[in-house]
């Protein structure tokens, strides 16, 4: 892969998105950029697209319009590149629930990034799961399975993190616990794309807002 940087900066841009669910329009013309150390808080009501945007930017859903772009090429033509710089949390959380967490993150991340146990151990012990790593996911509350997920990126290493909706089932700790870690991604230039319906406690410069209706 050629590493390379649009003039503009943005490793991710998204040009003149359109996409349409049955007979609605969810967007139209949809642009915008992102850099590294920045992050984009997308907001929106239900049902305005936001997943669907998210679908888009990630290479699993083809637009009727526009481009999604990585380092300056398209990533319907590159997404194997792409999603390797990329970690995705969802709703919901794709772990294995006879699995235990350590066991979750070594299979998915060992064999995507020949990560070890050691680096999976340290990413959940960032998310405070040091005492419940051992456990079957299946035995996990729903707030520990979130950040089972967000463990994940941490050990990733992914340049950027498209979280959609993270805050689920957290408790005020929790969220903090996510404040903390993107405010961290930010600092190592990393990049967040955020979709969010409350507003984030992330202190940080180079913070976006899209508005989404």
């Amino acid at each position: 892969m050629t590493s390379t940087t649009p003039p503009n900066g943005a490793l991710l841009e998204a040009k003149d998105l359109t996409l349409w669910r049955g007979e609605r329009c969810l967007f139209r013309q949809l642009s915008f950029g992102l850099a590294p150390g920045q992050l984009l808080h997308i907001r929106g009501s239900n049902g305005c697209g936001k997943t669907s945007l998210l679908r888009v930017l990630c290479g699993l859903t083809l637009p009727e319009d526009g481009d999604v772009m990585w380092r300056g090429t398209k990533v319907i033509n590159s997404r194997a590149d792409f999603h390797a710089e990329l970690s995705y949390v969802g709703h919901r959380e794709s772990l294995k629930a006879e699995l235990t967490a350590e066991e979750n993150l070594v299979h998915d991340l060992g064999l995507r990034a020949g990560l070890g146990r050691q680096a999976v151990r340290e990413a959940l012990s960032k998310v405070r799961l040091q005492k419940a790593m051992d456990i079957p996911c299946r035995s996990l509350s729903a707030g520990q399975r979130r950040r089972v997920s967000l463990a994940r990126c941490i050990a990733s290493g992914a340049r950027l993190w498209i979280l959609d909706e993270p805050y689920t089932n957290l408790d005020i700790a929790g969220r903090e616990l996510v404040d903390t870690v993107m405010t961290e991604q930010l600092e190592r230039d990393g990049m967040v794309l955020l979709v969010a319906h409350q507003d984030h406690g992330v202190r940080h410069p180079a913070i976006n807002t899209l508005e989404m209706d």
